[in-house]
């Protein structure tokens, strides 16, 4: 059986966070977005979905530089590939110069690779953002190392 064809979609933000709340194998749906944008089959069933927002570090969050702050499918080979390289050419079309991502490890990046990403960084594990003075919740996700990526 072939993968079935995929285009671009516009997703609202409501139906992209629905998305993710219902697919995403670790993270719930980011709070905020500035767009998403979708792959759905040729029947017009929504596959995938990514949201873009602003960079969750401070130190990015520079006005020229957004985020992918969630990518997922429902197993739609090449999807997530499709999604990072709309991502950026719809950021670059906004006026944006830069956008980046971030996977844990154990996650190959193949699907960033296949975009034309590239690594910048290797980010160590941390402890999670909580502190007696303003407890955190834990998501699951502390103690794991990242690798930062950049379109290019």
């Amino acid at each position: 059986m072939s993968a079935p064809r995929l285009h671009l979609v516009p997703v609202r933000s409501r139906d992209a966070k629905a998305f993710v709340a219902a697919w995403h194998r670790h993270h719930p749906p980011p709070a905020g977005q500035v767009f998403a944008v979708g792959a759905a089959d040729e029947e017009g069933v929504l596959r995938a979905v990514a949201i873009v927002g602003r960079p969750v570090a401070r130190h990015f969050d520079d006005g020229h530089t957004l985020e992918v702050t969630r990518t997922c499918s429902d197993g739609a080979r090449h999807a997530n590939s499709l999604l990072y390289g709309a991502a950026w050419r719809a950021a670059r079309a906004l006026g944006y110069r830069r956008l980046i991502t971030y996977t844990q490890n154990g996650e190959s990046g193949a699907s960033l690779r296949g975009a034309g990403w590239r690594v910048i960084a290797h980010r160590p594990p941390r402890n999670g953002w909580h502190t007696p003075s303003r407890p955190r919740t834990p998501r699951g996700t502390e103690r794991i190392a990242r690798t930062l990526w950049q379109a290019n």
